[in-house]
């Protein structure tokens, strides 16, 4: 059987189920997939918390499957910071143990996807969700700013995600290298979503960088209702 756990945002986020789960006699090996996000605390924190011993996995790791395979034998769990299924890679795997008859079970906890509407801003009006990569020396992707205009085109609010272990300095660089037109773009940074919530609504180029702790998130906002305004305004 395979397991793929959310832990939710906070070290307390992860279900009851889930921590029963982890427990058990059954569960032979606990991985922690731990490459995409930067985690609000350290591995040590979070084995103490649950009374578990993980063992960490890269993206090689989980990307290779292999984690199926072990689960032909052996109970196994992986660990997923937020939900599990917020990332494309985990529904491979979801994919790849049905092809191969392997049981699996998910179990859901709290993500960035919901946790932005702490903002005040509505689900129902965010469009298509990107990611802001960290640039390279030779690799420099910018086809986050397309998707950001075209949620702009149907009056959407545009969540950015961002790289793991790009500051919100860099991010910023980022963002106004690839088009200028955002540099005075009023933007709304998540600053620790789920654990201790902080939501900087200004210009790009006038926000704090110092204050925005990992994890955290961009949002792009569109036009924005009476009551959407109103609730920014008391987040922030």
């Amino acid at each position: 059987m395979l397991y793929l756990i959310g832990l939710g945002l906070d070290i307390r986020g992860i279900s009851l189920h889930g921590k029963k789960i982890l427990k058990s006699a059954k569960i032979k090996k606990i991985y922690l997939e731990s490459y995409t996000v930067e985690f609000p605390y350290s591995i040590k924190e979070l084995e103490k918390e649950l009374k578990i011993k993980v063992t960490e996995a890269n993206r090689e790791f989980v990307e290779s499957e292999k984690i199926v395979s072990e689960a032909k034998e052996n109970d196994v769990a992986l660990l997923v910071y937020g939900s599990p299924l917020s990332a494309t890679t985990h529904i491979s795997l979801i994919n790849s143990a049905k092809k191969q008859k392997v049981k699996y079970k998910i179990l859901y906890s709290g993500s960035v996807f919901d946790a932005v509407a702490e903002s005040g801003l509505s689900l129902y009006k965010f469009g298509r969700t990107t990611s802001l990569p960290r640039w390279q020396k030779n690799y420099k992707p910018t086809s986050f700013i397309d998707v950001i205009k075209e949620n702009q085109k149907i009056k959407a609010h545009t969540l950015l995600l961002i790289d793991i272990k790009l500051d919100f300095e860099e991010a910023r660089k980022q963002i106004i290298e690839t088009d200028k037109l955002f540099e005075k773009e009023k933007v709304i940074a998540c600053s620790m979503l789920g654990i201790k919530s902080r939501f900087f609504y200004n210009q790009i180029d006038k926000i704090d960088a110092e204050k925005i702790k990992f994890p955290y998130c961009i949002i792009i906002p569109c036009e924005m209702s009476e009551i959407e305004e109103e609730s920014l305004k008391l987040a922030i």
